[in-house]
């Protein structure tokens, strides 16, 4: 499924995100500046998340409660090797059966479970966004 929007579409987009989503680990990819966090905080906002949220870029993991159930959100940007992932418990947040919103899923490429939602987002020449949601691998 993919829908071209604007910034002001967003809560529109991330509905229909979430709704289309098959699962609930979601692997965000696209360039840096796409919107991957921007999209990434209307899904958390949509989700019920109260807490202000933001990038994990240097924590890697940031956790937000929700009314029933928890949101992982990874930004794997800055890792330098899969281990690193591995030294965080990556396999024990992706078995928890919680939401998990991956950035730079590319960075842990055989760490990733079978059953993940791609979610690619890509920058138009007019400033909209594009995203596609690709069927589960």
């Amino acid at each position: 499924m993919k829908r071209t929007y604007t910034l002001q579409e967003l809560p529109e987009v991330a509905g229909m995100v979430l709704s289309n989503a098959p699962t609930k680990t979601l692997l965000f990819y696209g360039e840096m500046g796409v919107g991957k966090t921007t999209l990434i905080k209307e899904l958390a906002k949509k989700l019920g998340v109260q807490d202000t949220i933001s990038s994990p870029t240097f924590s890697i993991v940031n956790e937000y409660l929700l009314e029933a159930d928890k949101l992982y959100h990874f930004d794997f940007y800055r890792l330098e090797a899969e281990e690193e992932a591995l030294d965080i418990g990556i396999e024990d947040y992706f078995d928890s059966g919680h939401w998990n919103f991956v950035e730079w899923p590319e960075k842990i490429a055989s760490l990733l479970p079978d059953g993940s939602t791609t979610i690619e987002l890509t920058k138009n020449k007019n400033g909209s966004r594009t995203v596609n949601i690709l069927p589960v691998n």
